[in-house]
């Protein structure tokens, strides 16, 4: 049996593969957004000095980093109703249960990526802000996350891009995702090469197009300082920086810091 090109260019175009893929996505998307919330208070657990939100952020990275997610999606849809009746409705669609499942489990991923990201911020900016009278809500917001993001954006992405793929474990709770579309096309005709063959191309374009935004975005985030008339700009953390709002605030932190110090210094000698 050979590749039969008509089928493929048939199959290429069919709506139903653009419902599929647009599944995919949406499950992806939902599913990072649980997962950085979550993420995000695991990370700020992890670095708690309040022994049990330490504990149990902890022991929330271990269980979900060890289950299989296609174990967990199961669960969510087979065991979960069986224990609690509110599930048992049509509001409980397999698109939510997927996108809960998968968020829950990528949340002990995203929870490392944050916690190395805020990190890698050098404690002195938080300081910095502190002695600027900034609250320690405001000091988080305005100081450290511009900064964290620079450093997370890529890890972020690659998970985004991990999620799209992972959608395909949907499939097992009656998720017509992408490649469920093409097992279905599969099925009916027994032409294994044409359909897997667009699913390849639909994945192949959706991955190229999120790097592209990725990548956009990531450049968003590349600080510049302000260089003298006449000079070069060139990217400096230590300096002014003029990328965001954010990213100018925390230069300002830095030349405000000398001078602070410079106060103090000759309060001394006073």
């Amino acid at each position: 049996m050979l590749f039969d090109p008509q089928i493929f260019f048939e199959q290429l175009v069919n709506p139903a593969y653009l419902w599929g893929a647009f599944l995919s996505i949406a499950v992806a998307a939902v599913a990072l957004v649980i997962a950085t919330v979550i993420g995000f208070a695991v990370a700020l657990g992890r670095g708690s000095k309040n022994g049990w939100y330490r504990t149990c952020a902890i022991g929330y990275t271990w269980f979900f980093r060890a289950i299989p997610a296609l174990l967990v999606l199961l669960i969510m849809w087979n065991a979960l109703p069986q224990l609690i009746p509110a599930l048992r409705s049509d509001w409980y669609s397999p698109f939510i249960a997927a996108s809960v499942g998968l968020g829950l489990v990528e949340a002990a991923f995203m929870a490392e990526i944050i916690r190395s990201a805020l990190n890698s911020v050098d404690e002195g900016q938080a300081l910095a802000g502190r002695a600027l009278g900034l609250k320690p809500a405001s000091v988080m917001l305005k100081v450290v996350l511009p900064q964290a993001i620079r450093t997370a954006l890529p890890p972020t992405g690659n998970e985004f891009i991990g999620l799209i793929k992972y959608s395909s474990l949907a499939s097992v709770i009656s998720l017509r995702e992408l490649l469920t579309t093409a097992q279905v096309g599969v099925n009916i005709t027994f032409r294994y090469a044409e359909y897997y063959a667009v699913a390849i191309i639909y994945y192949l374009v959706i991955v190229t197009i999120v790097t592209l935004v990725q990548s956009r975005i990531e450049r968003r985030f590349v600080w510049t300082s302000r260089a003298p008339r006449g000079g070069s700009r060139r990217t400096d953390d230590a300096t002014a920086v003029t990328s965001t709002g954010a990213g100018a605030r925390t230069g300002l932190l830095h030349r405000l810091m000398p001078t602070r110090r410079a106060v103090n210094a000759k309060g001394a000698t006073a």
